[in-house]
C-alpha cells in the first residue's frame, strides 16, 4: 500500500493550525497484480466527510447533508418518514459510524462513547423554508443494540448545529453585529434553525470571527457549564413555541397531574410536552432519594425496570408509541437539595440514569415549574419569576420560560460547544470481512 502525504494549513474555531492530511492515492489489489484507485480519498475505502462535536454535555458526529450518500439525501430531503427498508439502511449507516451494536457497551469500533449522551449524530443542510436558515435532523443510536431512533430532538447537541453550519458553509449569512478586537473581526450570529424531528424552530445566537475572509464559530470565551471542564463562548438557544413537540399541546391528557397504574399501585405523574415529551414523578414515590448517584440508580435493576414500566404506561396515556425508547423520558423530581436551587432532578435516558440532564427535558421541566397544578410546580421553590434553577447530578442548569396568558412563547438556556475533529469517518461495518469497491455507499 502506498500513502501520499500532503501538508496543509487549516483554520477552525479561530485557531490556525498545522495539520497532516494522509490520502490513500493508490491501493494495491492482489488479484491480477494491478494498481486500482479506491472509492474514497480517506485512509480507508469507505468513508464520509464528517465533523465530531461536543454540544453542551453531549457529543456527536455531524454531517453536511450534501456529503452523505445520494440515497440518504433523497430520504431526508423528502421530509417523509422513511419506510422500513429505508430506515434499516439508515440504521446500518449510523450504527457503523458509532460502532454499534456492541455487546460490551463501549463502541470501540466507532465514534460513540458507550453511553446514550455520546452516541448521537446530526445531519444539517439548508432549510426548505424561506424564513429559516438551516434544517437539521437528530439521530440517537443504541449503544448495545445499534437501534436507530429519530423520534425526538437533542437540546445539548442542538447548540453545535449553528456553529457547524457556519463553519461548513451551509449558512452564509453575516453576523448581526461586527467589531474589531486586536485586529481580529468578531461578531454575533443569530441563526434560525428547524429541527425536522419535532418540526420546531430554535434560534441560536453565538460568537464568530473572520479568518482568511470567512466567518467561523469562535469557541474561545469565558462561559462554563456544569458537567464540562474549561470555558468557551456562550451559545444561547431559544426554543420558539415549544408546546406540543410530538403531541397536540403541552398537556396531552388535559391534566396537570395524572395517576399511572402499575400493578396495584398508582403513581402520581405530570405528563408534559414542551420541547420534548417528559414524564415527571416525585422520586420519593418510588422509594428513591436525592442523595443517590446515577451509578447507584443504574445498579438497581429492579427500580430501573419499574421506572421503564411507568414510562411505557405514561407514554400510552400521552398517545405516543411505548416501544420508542427515546421519548418521552422519565424524570425523578425532588425538593431542592441545596440553597439557590428551585428543584432537583434525576433524569433517565434510554433506560439509564443520566449523568446531567437532557437539555430539552430541562426546558420542559423549567416550563412545567411555572404550570399550576403540576408536580414540578408543587416541588419548585419559585425563586425567580422567569427562570428556574435546576439541580442535576453534575451541577445546575438555569432555564427561562416566556409565558404569556398561559401560553409558552419560548424556552431559553445557555450552552457551549467545541469541534473536536473535522475530516472523514469510516462507515465500514465491523462485521464485514471483504471490500467491495463497487459499493455505491462507499
Amino acid at each position: 500500500m502506498l500513502l501520499g502525504h500532503r501538508w496543509t494549513n487549516t483554520t477552525t474555531l479561530g485557531h490556525i493550525q498545522r495539520s497532516v492530511r494522509v490520502c490513500l492515492d493508490l491501493l494495491w489489489i492482489n488479484e491480477n497484480t494491478q494498481w486500482r484507485k479506491p472509492m474514497s480519498t480517506a485512509p480507508f475505502p469507505c468513508a464520509v466527510k464528517a465533523s465530531f462535536w461536543r454540544g453542551g454535555t453531549s457529543k456527536g458526529v455531524f454531517f453536511n447533508i450534501d456529503d452523505l450518500p445520494e440515497w440518504m439525501q433523497s430520504i431526508l430531503n423528502s421530509e417523509k418518514h422513511p419506510d422500513k427498508s429505508q430506515f434499516q439502511k439508515m440504521e446500518g449507516f449510523f450504527a457503523a459510524v458509532m460502532g454499534s451494536p456492541d455487546s460490551y457497551g463501549r463502541q470501540l469500533n466507532g465514534m460513540g462513547g458507550g453511553i446514550s449522551s455520546l452516541s448521537k449524530a446530526m445531519v444539517v443542510g439548508p432549510s426548505s423554508l424561506s424564513d429559516v436558515d438551516v434544517d437539521y435532523t437528530f439521530f440517537q443510536i443504541g449503544v448495545k443494540d445499534g437501534k436507530l431512533d429519530m423520534a425526538g430532538n437533542c437540546g445539548n447537541l442542538s447548540s453545535a448545529v449553528g456553529p457547524f453550519a457556519l463553519n461548513s458553509g451551509i449558512y452564509r449569512g453575516a453576523p448581526d453585529t461586527e467589531q474589531a478586537n486586536n485586529d481580529i473581526e468578531t461578531g454575533s450570529v443569530t441563526m434560525k434553525m428547524r429541527n425536522t424531528n419535532t418540526k420546531k424552530i430554535i434560534e441560536s445566537t453565538f460568537e464568530a470571527c473572520k479568518i482568511n475572509g470567512f466567518w467561523q464559530y469562535l469557541e474561545l470565551g469565558k462561559s462554563s457549564i456544569d458537567g464540562v471542564p474549561g470555558t468557551a463562548s456562550t451559545i444561547t438557544l431559544s426554543f420558539l413555541d415549544p408546546e406540543g413537540s410530538k403531541t397536540p399541546n403541552a398537556l396531552p391528557t388535559g391534566n396537570a397531574m395524572d395517576h399511572i397504574k402499575i400493578g396495584d399501585q398508582a403513581i402520581r405523574a405530570s405528563l408534559i410536552d414542551v420541547s420534548d415529551p417528559g414524564i415527571f414523578i416525585d422520586g420519593r414515590d418510588v422509594g428513591w432519594h436525592t442523595g443517590a448517584t446515577p451509578e447507584d440508580l443504574n445498579a438497581d435493576e429492579q427500580l430501573l425496570g419499574r421506572l421503564e414500566a411507568i414510562r411505557k404506561e405514561g407514554t400510552k396515556m400521552m398517545g405516543l408509541d411505548p416501544n420508542v425508547s427515546s421519548i418521552p423520558k422519565i424524570v425523578l423530581l425532588f425538593p431542592a437539595k441545596a440553597d439557590g436551587l428551585d428543584i432537583s432532578c434525576q433524569a433517565l435516558s434510554m433506560e439509564q440514569a443520566h449523568k446531567a440532564v437532557p437539555v430539552t427535558l430541562a426546558l420542559n421541566l423549567g416550563a412545567a415549574c411555572k404550570m399550576e397544578g403540576t408536580i414540578p410546580n408543587q416541588l419548585s421553590k419559585h425563586l425567580n419569576h422567569a427562570n428556574t434553577v435546576i439541580g442535576h447530578p453534575s451541577g445546575t442548569l438555569v432555564v427561562g420560560a416566556d409565558i404569556q396568558n398561559g401560553k409558552i412563547r419560548s424556552a431559553k438556556l445557555l450552552r457551549t460547544a467545541r469541534c473536536h475533529m473535522d475530516g472523514m469517518v469510516n462507515i465500514t461495518k465491523a462485521d464485514e470481512d471483504e471490500l467491495n469497491f463497487e459499493d455505491p455507499e462507499c
